[in-house]
């Protein structure tokens, strides 16, 4: 019996077939779980956009002492990420538009950073 296991040349294959299998679910729960990071880094930094913006534009209507930017890239920081752009909309002035974004993980900085856009100030006029 034992001589002729060693002979069948289907002998062992299930466990290479099983290695396998195993190497290949790693790899897609590495991927999701990549994917997954990403998603989360890209909510990071609309959340910090939105906070930043809505620091930023209670400056520029003169609620809070400062300088819009100033303030909407120190809140950024305190969020986990940088500002890439901010700008107060003309003509008043009391409405900032804020870029923000979190730098992804090793792996996946091919894909650039997160970013968050977000817009804040008074509501607008109804004529």
């Amino acid at each position: 019996m034992l001589g002729e296991s060693a002979q069948d040349p289907d002998a062992g294959s299930g466990t290479v077939h099983g290695m396998t299998l195993a190497v290949v679910l790693c790899f897609l729960l590495v991927a999701v779980l990549l994917v997954a990071q990403a998603a989360i880094l890209t909510h990071r930094a609309a959340k910090a956009a939105d906070l930043a913006a809505l620091a930023a534009a209670d400056v520029a209507r003169g609620l809070n002492p400062g300088v819009p930017c100033d303030v909407a890239a120190r809140v950024a920081t305190e969020n986990g990420a940088r500002i890439e752009e901010c700008s107060p909309v003309a003509p008043e002035n009391t409405t900032v538009d804020v870029t923000a974004v979190v730098e992804l993980p090793a792996p996946l900085t091919v894909l650039g950073p997160a970013t968050g856009l977000s817009r804040a100030g008074p509501p607008p006029d109804d004529p």
